[in-house]
């Protein structure tokens, strides 16, 4: 899902500049993995590149044609209109997430994140207790919108641009986790040509704009 907006752009720019048309079914990281490792027919899967890379080893992925193309940070965000904590410092983070009533993390690595900082910092009881898991394919941001919860966290494209909140800001560098995502030619591609192509054009300098315009950067 942090991917969506930035492979929707690149879908329709490819098909005005080469004439091929790239459907994009974009889910929950979690369901998209599924349906890989059950056999689904597919020409490109999009993934983090530790799934990815797992995928390839199993067999689902073309070996050796997995590329990197987008870095995405972990942001935090809040309803709008709201109070916007300090997220200067990893003490300030760990404030913000003590002091919200409730908080909203998505599956993913951005939620395995979150969940990781809550055990480094003996907060497994008193914050995970009032967190909110997003179902799978459901973005953070809508969900704090809503007044679900006063906090999300979540990748920072999953957050620009959303209704109703207010991004506060990355999460600092000594607790920040960099996702890197990847592409690569599923095994039951009947097109692995021109899958290969397209991979080869999300890790091109043509496709920077739109990564870089949804808030990650190139690979």
């Amino acid at each position: 899902m942090a991917t969506r907006h930035i492979l929707a752009d690149l879908a329709r720019d490819y098909e005005l500049r080469q004439g091929i048309n790239v459907d994009i079914r974009s889910m929950g990281g979690v369901e998209a993995a599924k349906l890989a490792r059950a056999g689904e027919r597919v020409d490109i899967v999009v993934l983090a590149s530790k799934v990815m890379e797992s995928l390839e080893a199993e067999g689902h992925i073309a070996n050796g044609g997995i590329r990197g193309f987008a870095r995405s940070e972990i942001a935090l965000a809040v309803p709008g209109g709201s109070r916007r904590p300090s997220v200067d410092s990893e003490p300030a983070v760990r404030q913000a997430m003590l002091e919200a009533r409730r908080l909203c993390y998505s599956t993913g690595p951005s939620g395995d994140h979150f969940k990781a900082l809550c055990e480094k910092w003996g907060l497994a009881d008193s914050v995970l207790a009032r967190a909110l898991k997003a179902p799978p394919g459901v973005p953070v941001a809508t969900l704090v919108a809503q007044g679900d919860a006063d906090l999300g966290i979540q990748q920072l494209s999953e957050l620009i641009g959303q209704p109703g909140i207010e991004v506060v800001g990355p999460l600092p560098p000594e607790i920040q986790a960099v996702t890197v995502f990847s592409a690569g030619v599923s095994t039951t591609s009947a097109e692995r040509e021109a899958a290969n192509a397209f991979v080869g054009y999300l890790a091109s300098a043509e496709a920077q704009g739109a990564i870089r315009r949804y808030g990650m950067e190139p690979a």
